[in-house]
């Protein structure tokens, strides 16, 4: 029996009992959710790292998009909120569109 001992998604249970297996879960509490989500956030951005093409990569960032809106709820805010916080952040320091490596500033 393989063992994950990771978050899953919130259907994953009921998948795997339509598939006619048994499972063993909790649901985590606070502290546990949070190191949960972060330890699944690097879990995703290593599956988009590891992509090789761009469909791949779309399924694979929509993932790291679903953990990235759990973990905006966790900490209070909406969605809206947080692209809201996003766009004030590209509007005052931009984006990340012009490609721009920094390589060193003089002092």
């Amino acid at each position: 029996m393989p063992i994950y001992n990771k978050l899953v998604r919130d259907h994953i249970p009921h998948i795997i009992e339509k598939t006619g297996k048994k499972y063993t879960a909790k649901t985590l509490d606070d502290g546990e959710y949070i190191n949960a989500l972060k330890n699944k956030s690097l879990e995703e951005l290593q599956e988009y790292f590891n992509t090789e093409n761009h469909a791949y990569a779309i399924e694979e960032l929509a993932d790291v998009l679903e953990i990235i809106h759990a973990l905006a709820r966790y900490h209070g805010a909406s969605n809206d909120q947080l692209e809201d916080i996003r766009l004030q952040k590209a509007k005052k320091r931009g984006g990340f569109n012009d490609k721009i490596y920094l390589i060193e500033v003089e002092d």
